[in-house]
């Protein structure tokens, strides 16, 4: 099956796709594109799967990097090709023909890029990550290579949707305590539980942080099995584990 990428146009001057699960050569519960090298799944599928999404980013298979995500607002430089995967959850590179691979399953996969600079970022924002800062700090980080955080571009591609995320009170209690105006991102729910609009709260962080333009490609991981990987709705099924879709950037 041929491999299906999302992309969008405020990216358009570089390369880049937000890759489904379709097209890759994973079976069972992680049908299709996983790119999780933690994942249980067969090391070798995987290894096939990022081998054709560094040929759809027209890389070697060794250009493909990542970092070993921790829901954390670190961020890592990236030079040249390398099998490394520094403890962060972003990376950004003036380098050309290094391609930054984000993987995520609900989260947020985030792509930026100043093409004026020729620098790029990608990041990995669940709601952990972007409340300590993981999206300002990217930017900060392009910055540091030369980039303009007004000329930057930054989309965020597919991930859980507001009507598929219930969180409880205590979730939203939180949320109110570190900043009332917080309350934006909730919906009543079922029971006393809330709606938690993820994708709002990054788009939030990322103009609040002085981003020149930012969208979400409207994409709900949750709600389209033969599209995405899900965390939640693995959980919800009662699955042993779950597939990692990538997310790539190159210059």
């Amino acid at each position: 099956m041929t491999l299906e990428i999302l992309t969008s146009e405020l990216l358009n001057s570089v390369h880049h796709g937000f890759f489904t699960r379709r097209g890759g050569a994973s079976s069972g519960i992680f049908e299709g594109l996983n790119c999780g090298l933690g994942s249980s799944d067969q090391q070798e599928a995987v290894t096939l799967n990022r081998a054709r999404v560094a040929e759809a980013m027209n890389v070697p298979a060794a250009a493909l990097v990542g970092v070993h995500q921790i829901h954390s607002p670190d961020v890592a430089v990236i030079t040249g090709p390398t099998a490394d995967r520094p403890r962060a959850d972003a990376m950004v590179t003036k380098t050309p023909g290094v391609a930054l691979g984000i993987l995520t399953a609900d989260c947020q996969p985030v792509l930026f890029a100043d093409p004026k600079a020729g620098v790029i970022g990608a990041a990995h924002a669940g709601w952990r990550g972007a409340l300590d800062g993981i999206l300002a700090a990217t930017l900060d980080a392009m910055e540091d290579l030369g980039a303009d955080r007004r000329n930057t571009y930054a989309v965020i591609g597919p991930s859980i949707s507001k009507r598929a995320y219930e969180v409880g009170p205590e979730f939203h209690a939180d949320f109110l305590q570190k900043d009332p105006d917080n309350s934006r991102f909730f919906a009543p729910g079922h029971e006393g539980r809330y709606q938690f609009d993820l994708p709002g709260l990054g788009l939030h962080l990322l103009r609040q942080a002085g981003v020149g333009r930012a969208e979400w490609t409207g994409h709900c991981t949750y709600s389209d099995e033969e599209l995405f990987y899900s965390y939640r709705r693995t959980t919800h099924a009662g699955e042993a584990d779950y597939g990692r879709l990538i997310s790539c950037i190159t210059l």
